[in-house]
């Protein structure tokens, strides 16, 4: 293991330091610190990394999703095309069943839209909403690796049951 300072033997009379090497009275001295012999950073996981951006961003996207899905009448919409799956609704049959005006309606399901939770089709003049249920496979499977497989906070037959 090398000294943590090692002479090179040049004849300089400064004391000053230039890129790591140490200058003093007629010797330059390669100084060592503990983050050269060991690369903390690297070693524990404390520099972010691609995969815990690839993480964030998926939380952030998880977290968008639950936002959108986070006001009752949203809810509501979600329940009631997931009900009607795989055929899907139409606006008007969506705004009979649920009894919510057409402009706040039009709001709900584009921001569901916007987060990927519907599929929207036309047919003639009408748009046909349905679940899209490979995103909501997704934020099941988020939930049910960080609560059934992780750490064990809820066992794997308890969320079956409730299927």
């Amino acid at each position: 293991m090398p000294s943590p300072c090692e002479s090179r033997g040049a004849n300089l009379s400064n004391g000053s330091v230039r890129g790591g090497i140490r200058t003093a009275k007629g010797f330059i001295f390669r100084c060592f610190s503990a983050l050269d012999m060991n690369p903390y950073f690297c070693n524990h996981r404390n520099m972010a990394t691609l995969s815990s951006k690839k993480n964030t961003e998926q939380i952030a996207k998880f977290a968008d999703m639950f936002s959108a899905m986070g006001t009752e009448p949203r809810l509501r919409i979600m329940q009631l095309l997931l009900s009607a799956h795989p055929a899907g609704m139409v606006v008007g049959e969506i705004q009979s069943e649920l009894d919510i005006p057409n402009s706040t309606l039009s709001h709900h399901l584009d921001k569901l839209r916007n987060e990927g939770l519907v599929i929207v089709s036309r047919e003639s003049t009408f748009l046909r909403y349905c679940a899209n249920t490979e995103a909501l496979q997704e934020v099941l499977q988020f939930l049910y690796a960080e609560c059934c497989t992780r750490n064990k906070a809820v066992a794997p037959r308890d969320v079956i049951q409730i299927c």
